[in-house]
């Protein structure tokens, strides 16, 4: 038997949720069996698997201890935390991933068996170093990240800190609330220099491929991007470009660009870039730079962000040195 204490984050989700978070490789079927069987109380009364848990519930589980592994701090306390932290407050964290770190396992396609070594796993290190979290306390909530960015790309990652702002935020991201901006470099100067680019990707062969034309399967992207600065002439010609993202697909970016004869500097999926490593760029010329909480109407917990910008320091970034930063001006980054 085990007893759950429902904390403030655990509080307006349904029982059955609730449980397959408390506990570990519990079968669905078995769940809701144990619901029927009257294994499961909540003030010591039973209750149907849509019962909304509310803050200080006292949730009895009559189970097999199985299904509660001990050890969940020792992982987390294992890692020393190496982060970049940009920006954070009571309910957010905001960080500069490097490029080579997965920001989570789920990413890893058979990398990576655990967390210790991505980004979530420092930040909720860094977290529980700093008394912030404690999973042996917390029953179904472990700090979580907002958006998510391609393990070789740099840049800006949220992470929410309770359950609050991580539904909040979710929702935000969901309805537009943020201006994300991207710094890229590719190969061949687009024209026009400032334009939004549209096209249909599609999910194949491990990767994405963009096509001018509505296909089977595919779904609709939109691409916005500026140049702000050119360096070399002829083949050897790059632009330096600030994107936005209107529509966010797996590796629009990086596909998008290639599709308009533009791949980045350094690509390897979706560009020839074996001139680009005798250059030094192993992985994509692509950092998501700059963050802007626009927020709209909505914003719940996390509504003093209207208007806040967040940004990495461009001239930080290893693929700007091809360009002359001081003549494009920090005011136009």
């Amino acid at each position: 038997m085990r007893t759950l204490t429902a904390g403030p984050n655990d509080g307006g989700q349904r029982l059955d949720k609730f449980i397959m978070k408390a506990t570990v490789g519990m079968p669905q079927s078995l769940l809701y069996k144990y619901i029927r069987k009257k294994c499961v109380k909540v003030n010591g009364k039973r209750v149907e698997a849509s019962y909304t848990v509310n803050e200080g519930d006292v949730i009895t589980l009559f189970v097999s201890d199985e299904f509660f592994p001990e050890g969940a701090k020792g992982a987390v306390a294992s890692i020393v935390p190496k982060l970049t932290v940009v920006y954070e407050d009571e309910n957010l964290i905001i960080c500069d991933k490097p490029s080579g770190v997965l920001v989570h396992s789920g990413d890893a396609s058979g990398e990576a068996s655990d967390d210790k070594n991505t980004l979530i796993g420092h930040i909720q290190a860094y977290l529980y170093r700093k008394g912030e979290y404690d999973p042996d306390r917390e029953n179904t909530f472990a700090p979580a990240l907002c958006n998510r960015i391609d393990r070789n790309t740099r840049g800006l990652v949220i992470a929410a800190k309770n359950s609050a702002a991580l539904r909040d935020m979710n929702e935000i991201i969901r309805s537009g609330g943020i201006d994300k901006k991207y710094l890229a470099a590719v190969h061949g100067i687009p024209s026009p220099r400032e334009a939004t680019v549209y096209g249909y990707l599609r999910r194949e062969d491990g990767g994405v491929r963009v096509f001018s034309r509505e296909v089977p399967g595919s779904k609709k992207i939109a691409t916005a991007y500026r140049v702000l600065d050119t360096a070399g002439q002829g083949e050897d010609a790059l632009a330096l470009l600030e994107v936005t993202l209107l529509t966010g697909r797996t590796h629009q970016i990086r596909a998008h660009m290639e599709s308009i004869g533009h791949p980045l500097l350094g690509e390897g999926r979706y560009g020839k870039n074996a001139a680009d490593r005798r250059r030094g760029y192993g992985s994509q010329a692509l950092a998501a730079y700059k963050i802007t909480f626009t927020l709209g109407e909505g914003g719940g917990t996390l509504s003093y962000l209207r208007g806040k910008t967040v940004r990495i320091d461009p001239g930080s970034i290893d693929f700007i040195k091809e360009f002359d930063i001081e003549k494009i001006g920090k005011g136009a980054l």
